[in-house]
């Protein structure tokens, strides 16, 4: 059976070396992913920034959810649900990367795919982790459930669509300059609250 240790003050499933080289593959996975999801988000749409930050991403998904699923079958009465979340982030960063890539029209599929990978990414990192980070351990452990679902809602190109129009700004009609800002500011904001 595969115990929990603390490493550098961190504490890790097993300090076993098969355990700690998957771990270290998924850390660097997880990593890629929030780095490279943030970045096809803030890029220009159909742009080759955002076309190769897209690609980066898929691919840091698809080891986060492999090494997710080895560590957990290493310890699965502790960690069955983070193998759930990692399914269910594969699954939509796989719909999503599909839907664009058989040039299926529009792009709610697409982004809907890529930003429930994301946030189902995030989700299982805060469930695992946000116990032993410095103030998220004075959050209730329902907050790490939440917390990135409804940040997620709040950044919804759909949302700030129909806010815009609500407000007299059609959507067609504000500046793609403009659209790009605000977006950028809204992830900006958002990834200082979920790195705090």
């Amino acid at each position: 059976m595969v115990t929990a240790s603390r490493i550098l003050g961190v504490e890790v499933g097993s300090t076993a070396p098969i355990f700690l080289a998957v771990l270290a593959v998924h850390v660097v996975g997880g990593l890629t992913a929030v780095i490279t999801g943030a970045a096809a988000a803030l890029a220009s749409k159909g742009s080759p920034r955002h076309i190769r930050a897209g690609r980066w991403f898929y691919r840091a998904i698809t080891a986060v959810f492999v090494t997710a699923a080895a560590l957990a079958a290493m310890r699965w009465a502790h960690d069955w649900y983070l193998f759930v979340l990692g399914a269910v982030a594969f699954t939509a960063a796989t719909a999503g990367f599909l839907h664009r890539r058989r040039h299926r029209p529009g792009d709610v599929g697409h982004i809907a795919g890529m930003g429930i990978a994301y946030t189902a990414m995030l989700t299982a990192f805060y469930i695992d982790n946000g116990p032993h980070l410095p103030l998220w351990d004075r959050l209730p452990v329902l907050a790490f459930w939440l917390l990135p679902a409804v940040i997620a809602a709040r950044l919804s190109p759909e949302r700030s669509s129909a806010r815009r129009t609500k407000h007299g700004f059609p959507a067609r009609r504000h500046s793609r300059r403009r659209s790009l800002a605000s977006r950028g500011e809204m992830w900006r904001e958002t990834l200082g609250l979920v790195t705090v």
